[in-house]
């Protein structure tokens, strides 16, 4: 199979997954776009030279999302989680460059190759002829994503009250040329404890919107964007390997989130809008892990399809 066949079949096996919904995302369906700033510490510039790491006001668009790729699915459901977070910031030059996370330390395979499989896996154990056979001897080779799809992902407050990891490592550069390997990580500067079952009954559908409208009525929402330095022995090219807690941090600066995208631009937006792992600016370097490229000619071909 070659790489391009690879990453077809990839998309396939999603759609597979989650069925087609035409207009909407293969993968977390259900979101939300947000307009903010991001502001970069003292510290960021040490460790990049990235534009949005200098210190200026960077204009920003997040999209929160649920996990399915199925648009109906109600946001107290489980297949809601782990909740998505996509971030696109507009550079001074008016290029852009994006992070995607979601609210799970780790992802659960580390190939392309790998990621195939379990998706099959998935697809085979549902439908009218399930065979779960297929997913559990996966799961048996794989510890990783064994722990991934028995992990407690429990719906939370609020989008803007999780954390989120981003998935892949990458190499931030700075002015003098020095290398260091970081996992990004979004963190609440408010936390907030999961709703239990009778609280989750009580939500309507699209609760998750709706709660985090209300929120920034009331004010800003503030945000903590955190390098994760990596230690030595530590991989840098597999997503499926959390990095240790004890791990080396950097506060790398606050996104001020201030309004929804108006409700009459946001189906054309999160139609339009392309977030990008791969969208790398001068400053941060690809790690050399698989995925990374995977998931940007998955994320195209996704787009292409679903304008279509």
């Amino acid at each position: 199979m070659t790489q391009n066949q690879l990453y077809d079949a990839l998309l396939d096996a999603l759609y597979a997954t989650f069925g087609r919904h035409p207009g909407f995302r293969v993968a977390h369906a259900k979101g939300v776009l947000v307009q903010g700033t991001f502001v970069a510490s003292p510290e960021a510039k040490r460790l990049s030279r990235a534009p949005h790491f200098q210190g200026g006001v960077v204009p920003v668009v997040l999209r929160f999302s649920n996990f399915s790729g199925i648009p109906s699915t109600v946001d107290g459901d489980p297949t809601a989680s782990p909740h998505g977070l996509a971030i696109r910031f507009t550079l001074p030059d008016g290029k852009t460059t994006d992070i995607v996370s979601h609210s799970f330390n780790g992802f659960p395979v580390a190939t392309p190759e790998e990621f195939l499989s379990f998706l099959r896996g998935i697809a085979a154990a549902g439908g009218d002829q399930a065979n779960p056979a297929q997913l559990g001897a996966f799961l048996s080779s794989h510890p990783r994503a064994k722990a991934f799809i028995e992990a407690a992902k429990p719906a939370p407050q609020s989008y803007a009250s999780l954390e989120y990891y981003g998935v892949n490592a990458f190499v931030l550069v700075n002015q003098s040329n020095q290398r260091r390997a970081v996992r990004y990580r979004i963190e609440p500067l408010i936390r907030e404890q999961s709703p239990d079952v009778r609280e989750i009954e009580g939500w309507e559908p699209d609760h998750l919107r709706t709660e985090l409208k209300r929120r920034l009525l009331k004010g800003p929402v503030k945000l903590r964007l955190i390098a994760q330095l990596a230690a030595p022995g530590d991989s840098v090219t597999d997503g499926s390997e959390p990095w240790p807690e004890t791990n080396e941090e950097v506060n790398l600066g606050l996104f001020t989130l201030s309004t929804l995208i108006p409700e009459a631009d946001q189906d054309r937006l999160q139609q339009a809008l392309d977030f990008n792992p791969a969208r790398l600016s001068d400053g941060i370097e690809d790690s050399g892990d698989p995925m990374i490229m995977a998931r940007q000619r998955i994320y195209e071909r996704a787009v292409a399809r679903r304008s279509k």
